[in-house]
């Protein structure tokens, strides 16, 4: 099969496909950076800076296997368009919002949203590409999600400093209107795909799933690990020790569970888990502190704070194109060893800057540091998830 024989609604379809996974990121990126704007302007608690970001990766991340498995069993060119207009009416409902509440609970539709479009991707491009062509569709994903990282902490600073039509950092949500709208008119092209054999929804499993995380990070977010906190930490992790035991009783039954054990029986699945899991914490950990520290901390302009970010999302970039295109074959694992090295000599390195500045100056050598960090983080990410 060569390219030329494949018709052309088959690659715009790639492009539906590729932009409606770009959403994501790129909506992850430009809140991150406008949030403290939105504090400013909508008021409360300094912690609900962190919800904004929270309330959309958590559903996103516990509904991410559940919307999979709903493209098996409705239809995975369905369960992407109801999650593209899912996405875009919360985005819209985002922009909209006159207090902090609100927009929170938007916040987490639109991550709910996310997790129907994301898990369709792979599937259908299995079913549009064969051979080689498959190989090259599926290879357009990094390259994309890398873009999509440059662009957002620019686009975010660029959008919420422009003041379009007085629309300050409100601009950031209704960015997802135009995209989507390209996003649906070319979905036609999108074979409607499922398996043969329906497995089951696992509904109180995913229940179980949500209310733990929920009470186990919730007191992270919140003021201090207080009694009360650490009573709410406890019952989380009471809640997921029963999502657990269900797990294997669905399984033992012959029926699907949302998460297979046997996964856990393989060493190098729960070692994955917790890497990435660490990895994630740092990383986005460190991107809000940054934002915060020199908006609220050092009274930066959300352009400065953008532009700061900017070295480390063109590192994260260059990075995890060179470790796939080129690193991960010839050095294989020894590229996230590396590449850890690298994320924690920035990441200390940006501390040392911190330090090192004068009290109320913005630190000139951050992004120099930051650079570093996303290097390091586009090092190790290919090498995990080869």
């Amino acid at each position: 099969m060569t390219t030329h024989h494949l018709p052309a609604s088959r690659w715009l379809a790639l492009v539906a496909l590729l932009l409606g996974e770009a959403m994501n990121l790129l909506d992850a990126t430009v809140v991150q950076v406008a949030a403290p704007a939105i504090h400013a302007d909508l008021g409360g608690v300094v912690s609900d800076v962190q919800w904004f970001g929270a309330a959309y990766t958590l559903p996103f991340a516990v509904l991410l296997v559940t919307g999979g498995r709903l493209g098996d069993i409705l239809g995975r060119r369905r369960l992407f368009v109801a999650g593209v207009m899912g996405f875009t009416l919360a985005s819209v409902a985002c922009a909209l919002a006159p207090a902090v509440g609100i927009l929170i609970a938007f916040r987490a539709v639109q991550g709910a949203a996310a997790a129907l479009i994301v898990p369709q991707t792979i599937g259908l491009i299995k079913a549009m590409f064969a051979g080689p062509e498959m190989s090259r569709a599926l290879g357009s994903i990094g390259p994309v999600m890398g873009l999509a990282a440059v662009c957002g902490p620019v686009l975010g600073g660029v959008l919420t400093h422009a003041d379009l039509f007085g629309s300050s950092w409100r601009a950031v949500f209704l960015v997802n209107v135009p995209i989507a709208l390209v996003v649906l008119s070319l979905t036609p092209g999108l074979p409607e795909d499922r398996t043969p054999e329906r497995p089951t929804l696992d509904v109180p499993g995913t229940l179980l799933a949500m209310t733990g995380t929920a009470l186990l990070v919730l007191p992270l977010i919140g003021s201090g690990l207080s009694p009360r906190a650490c009573a709410t930490m406890a019952a989380g992790l009471a809640v997921l020790t029963v999502f657990a035991l269900h797990q294997r009783h669905v399984a033992g039954t012959g029926r699907t569970p949302l998460v297979e054990p046997g996964l856990f029986a393989h060493r190098a699945f729960p070692a994955a888990l917790v890497a990435s899991t660490a990895f994630f914490a740092v990383t986005n950990g460190l991107m809000t502190v940054v934002v915060l520290q020199l908006q609220l901390g050092l009274g930066t302009g959300v352009m400065e704070s953008g532009l700061t970010l900017a070295p480390w999302s063109l590192g994260l970039a260059a990075a995890s194109w060179a470790a796939g295109a080129h690193l991960v074959r010839r050095w294989g694992r020894r590229v996230m060893y590396a590449g850890l090295g690298v994320l924690l000599a920035g990441v200390c390195a940006s501390v040392a800057v911190y330090h090192a500045a004068t009290p109320g100056a913005y630190p000139w050598a951050l992004p120099l540091t930051l650079t570093a960090v996303g290097c390091g983080a586009g090092l190790f990410a290919p090498a995990l998830w080869p």
